[in-house]
This record gives structure tokens, sequence and C-alpha cells, in this order.
């Protein structure tokens, strides 16, 4: 069997788009493609652990940008060992670095643990601003998973919402009146 051009995309979230990496990898003539929606923090993700799999000695896997392998220097270092113990050489097209088990060279070794160092400590900086905006939101009364500036749902409506119901309103009918939300009008008539 002939060695094959393969590449693993992924994004974090469902609303983020895999364009800009797909777009980086137009020109490469890719036999196959593993895209996922998931975030990096842990390395057992269904199209990753499907790209491994895959992937057979004399292919080459390629790689947007070495975040978006993993956000863990341990996980990086342990998915390009698993694909280059294999045989699979491992691209990263934005760090330009190419990982294979013919390739000794120290300077390669020494960036992928600097730019692993580096994901690994974004990843940690995220989840540190994430940590003190929700403890803002707390402080401030805010709800986490609103926008801040949201308000909490005024309770005191709620004789309002239910003489609208009482006259024959629906609750989307009821919602526009109020100029609420239909999840809102449904937890003041409960």
């Amino acid at each position: 069997m002939s060695s094959q051009t393969i590449a693993y995309i992924r994004v974090s979230t469902r609303e983020q788009s895999t364009g800009r990496q797909s777009d980086g990898m137009a020109s490469l003539n890719l036999d196959k493609v593993f895209t996922e929606k998931a975030s990096g923090h842990n390395k057992e993700r269904p199209q990753l652990r499907a790209c491994i799999d895959y992937a057979r000695e004399g292919d080459v896997v390629y790689i947007y940008s070495i975040d978006r392998l993993a956000r863990s220097l341990s996980d990086l270092k342990s998915i390009i060992d698993e694909l280059v113990n294999k045989g699979v050489t491992v691209k990263s097209i934005k760090e330009g670095q190419t990982y294979s088990r013919d390739s000794t060279n120290p300077f390669n070794q020494m960036l992928l643990n600097v730019l692993g160092s580096f994901a690994e400590f974004e990843r940690s900086i995220m989840l540190e601003r994430q940590a003190e905006g929700i403890a803002h939101a707390k402080l401030h009364g805010t709800k986490t998973g609103k926008p801040f500036g949201t308000t909490p749902l005024d309770m005191s409506r709620r004789p309002e919402a239910i003489e609208h119901s009482k006259s024959g309103m629906n609750i989307s009918q009821i919602a526009r009146a109020m100029k609420l939300s239909r999840p809102s009008i449904s937890k003041l008539l409960s």
C-alpha cells in the first residue's frame, strides 16, 4: 500500500470554523481528513483516535498548528511519539516542523517542547481568566453563563403574566406583549 497524506483538523467549540486550517492545507492533495470540534485539553478525542489508528507506516499526518493536536506538553509528546513510533511523519504547517522516526534534529525536539509549553501556558491562562470571570459574576450577582449586564428575571411581573394567560393569550403572545423570552414567561407562569 502506498503512503497517504492525512490531515487532522480541530477547533475547540461548535461555533468555531475549521476554515482557516482547511485553507492552510488546501494545496496538500490530502487523501483523508479527520475533523473534530472538541477541546484540546483531553487527548481522548474520537477523530484524533481515528486518525492515529488510520495512519500507517510511511504516511504523513499534517496539522495546521501544534496546539491543534494537544494543549498539554505531555499529551503533545505522547501523541507525536505514538505516531512516529508507527513510522508516521507528523508535519506542522504553521511552525514548519517535521517529526519522524528518521529525524533526529535536536532543534525540532526543543521547539516541540517550547511550543507545547506555550500551548499549555495559554490554556492555563484561559482557565485562570475564566475562573476570575466567574468569581466577578458571582460577586456582582450575575449568574455564570449569562453575559454580564443581563438582569435576573423580575418575578414581580408574575401577576401581569398570569393576567395575560387568563385572558387567553398563549406563551408566545404573552412574551411579545411583555417583551420577554418564552422561557421567562414559562418561569413566571410556573
